[in-house]
C-alpha cells in the first residue's frame, strides 16, 4: 500500500498573501502551498474547520490521526536548527474527541490498574511482615511484647537491602530470622551505634557488643 504524503501547513515567518483570495495574512500566518505552490490561506485550502492537536501528547496524535479523515501536519522553520520541525496535527473536531475519550478510558485503567498493584503489594508486604513476626516470636518467645513487629518491619523494608528481603528470609529460614532479630539488638539494645560514631571499626564495635547481645538472645529463647 502506497502511503500519501502528508498535508503540510506551515507557520510562516514572513509576510504573505494568500494567491487565491488575494487577503494579507501579515506574518505568521498558517498557510499551504496549492498545486502549482501557490500560497493559501487555510480557509481557501478548505482546512478551517480543522483543530490544531499541539505535538506533544503521542498516543492522542496517534489516535486523532487514525480517526481524522482529513490530517495536515503543522511545521515552522527554525531559524536556529536551519531546518522546519513539526508544530503539531490538524485534525477534524470529531476524532479529536474520540481521540480524548480513548485516552482519558486508557489514563482511569492505567490508574485503576496501579491502584489495583498498589494496593496487592501493600497487601503482600504486610503479609509477609506478619508471617516474618509471627515467626521471630516462635524463635524468641520471651522478647518484649511487640518487639517482633518492630523487628519484622525494619527487616523487611523493601528496597533497603536487609536480611529480610533476602531469599531465607522469605523462606523464614531460622538462620536469617536470627539475623534479623541479632541486628535489632546490636542497634537497639546496645551501644554499637554510638561506638561506631565514635569512630570504631565496625568488627571492634561488635566484638565490644557481643556479650550483651549474645545475653539478650538467650533472655528472649527462653521458654516458660
Amino acid at each position: 500500500m502506497v502511503q500519501t504524503p502528508d498535508i503540510l501547513v506551515i507557520i510562516s515567518t514572513q509576510e504573505s498573501t494568500c494567491d487565491e483570495c488575494g487577503e494579507n495574512l501579515g506574518r505568521k500566518a498558517w498557510i499551504t502551498w496549492g498545486k502549482n505552490k501557490e500560497t493559501l490561506c487555510l480557509t481557501c485550502a478548505d482546512f478551517d474547520h480543522l483543530i490544531f492537536l499541539p505535538s506533544g501528547n503521542t498516543a492522542l496524535t496517534r489516535r486523532a490521526r487514525k480517526h481524522s479523515t482529513l490530517t495536515a501536519v503543522v511545521i515552522k522553520w527554525s531559524r536556529a536548527r536551519k531546518r522546519y520541525e513539526r508544530q503539531g496535527l490538524l485534525v477534524e473536531s470529531h476524532a479529536l474527541e474520540q481521540a480524548e475519550i480513548e485516552c482519558l478510558a486508557d489514563s482511569d485503567a492505567r490508574e485503576r490498574r496501579r491502584d489495583r498493584e498498589a494496593s496487592r503489594r501493600v497487601e503482600l508486604d504486610q503479609q509477609y511482615v506478619e508471617r516474618f513476626a509471627t515467626r521471630v516470636r516462635e524463635l524468641f518467645p520471651k522478647c518484649p511484647p511487640g518487639k517482633e513487629i518492630e523487628i519484622a518491619e525494619h527487616a523487611c523494608q523493601k528496597y533497603s537491602g536487609r536480611v529480610g528481603r533476602s531469599a531465607s528470609a522469605k523462606g523464614l529460614e531460622e538462620s536469617a530470622i536470627r539475623l534479623a532479630v541479632i541486628a535489632h539488638i546490636r542497634h537497639a539494645e546496645t551501644q554499637y551505634d554510638a561506638l561506631l560514631a565514635e569512630g570504631c571499626e565496625r568488627q571492634d564495635a561488635r566484638a565490644q557488643v557481643k556479650e550483651k547481645v549474645n545475653e539478650s538472645l538467650t533472655a528472649w529463647q527462653a521458654w516458660e
